[in-house]
């Protein structure tokens, strides 16, 4: 609109729009100068005009411009464009975020930064709140891959909200991969207090960590551990790591089928984490899987309710992981009772900084 407004003809107001009549050609003949009074107050009331309204227009046509081809930028991002500008040495740390998350993504982040491995993070928005705050403090490091979700049914567990949102997880994971990257995906209910990565050992195709809470010893196997008393593992989906191979392709795109197989349903309220465990059961002897130590990555069944192993294995711990407890208040307690609560006094430290 403001771009019209400066393309068309300026009409001259001091000019008359209409044919002479007879009765006004005597006073056309009239002159006056431009030094009288009224024409002194006309030209001041033009240059206030000019002074005040077009520089307003000008401001708001820039505003207008800035903003909007910004969010239209995010809205079109694409995965494949998002992992591109993250990575670096070829590999990408990825989580999955909706709007009431956020808290919890900054405090995982300051952790990450503490590491310095936050370049190479990438957020993968579930809503449109999260991808505009995260690029408006972070440019680039949020993505939404369509469609967005309900942000306010996505992190209650056990609800189909929740399903949908952990159910996209394989999805995600595959692309990046079929792109050629590493990728590590954490849950942001996560705290790292070590750098992660020297424990990727070897070329293998998953590294996983497992989800029961019975102590191990430290020498202990990296195989698939045995299966549970449900016939399944209990393998934990929310700390995996993946290398551009075919067998982590392969574990991936059977998550996916396990989970079309195993739907969410008021009578079993599934999530994505026994169909993980299938995918990993049934392809055991198919793809290179590996075992992370539980003494780095424990269980937070274990972390924090057995202080004696805390003890036993204090300065082995590199990523603590607040689950067996549900709501955001009691994790965020929970935190705070093992001082691993970092965005109150720490949220500088964060790319996003206070949000």
């Amino acid at each position: 609109m403001s771009s019209f407004l400066y393309q068309r003809p300026i009409h001259n107001p001091l000019s008359d729009p209409y044919p002479i009549s007879p009765r006004s050609s005597s006073n056309s003949q009239k002159s006056y100068s431009i030094f009288s009074p009224t024409a002194l107050l006309v030209l001041l009331s033009l240059m206030v005009v000019m002074g005040v309204f077009f520089p307003w227009m000008g401001m708001r046509e820039s505003l207008f411009s800035v903003t909007k081809p910004s969010i239209s930028k995010w809205r079109d991002y694409t995965l494949a464009q998002a992992v591109s500008f993250v990575a670096q040495n070829g590999t990408v740390i990825v989580c999955a975020v909706s709007q009431p998350y956020l808290p919890f993504l900054n405090n995982w982040l300051i952790s990450i930064t503490r590491q310095k491995h936050q370049d190479k993070v990438l957020v993968i928005a579930e809503d449109y709140a999260t991808l505009y705050k995260v690029n408006e403090r972070w440019p680039g490091h949020a993505v939404l891959v369509p469609p967005a979700l309900d942000s306010q049914t996505a992190h209650k567990f056990g609800s189909q909200g929740f399903f949908n949102f952990t159910s996209r997880r394989p999805r995600h994971l595959l692309h990046i991969l079929e792109l050629g990257y590493n990728v590590m995906y954490n849950d942001v209910d996560m705290v790292w207090l070590a750098d992660p990565f020297p424990y990727l050992k070897g070329k293998h195709d998953v590294y996983f960590t497992d989800d029961m809470t019975a102590v191990k010893p430290l020498n202990h196997s990296h195989d698939l551990p045995p299966p549970g008393k449900k016939g399944r593992t209990y393998i934990c989906s929310c700390m995996i790591f993946l290398r551009p191979t075919s067998g982590a392709k392969l574990v991936m795109k059977k998550w996916i089928e396990e989970m079309k197989d195993q739907p969410w349903s008021r009578a079993k309220k599934a999530n994505d984490q026994p169909a993980f465990n299938w995918a990993l059961d049934k392809l055991a002897n198919k793809v290179d899987l590996y075992l992370l130590p539980q003494a780095a990555f424990p269980t937070g069944g274990l972390y924090f309710k057995n202080k004696t192993w805390v003890q036993e294995t204090k300065g082995m711990h590199v990523i603590i992981h607040n689950n067996y407890i549900l709501g955001f208040e009691k994790k965020i307690k929970r935190f705070h009772d093992y001082g691993l609560w970092l965005v109150d006094d720490h949220a500088l430290e964060s790319p996003l900084g206070r949000i």
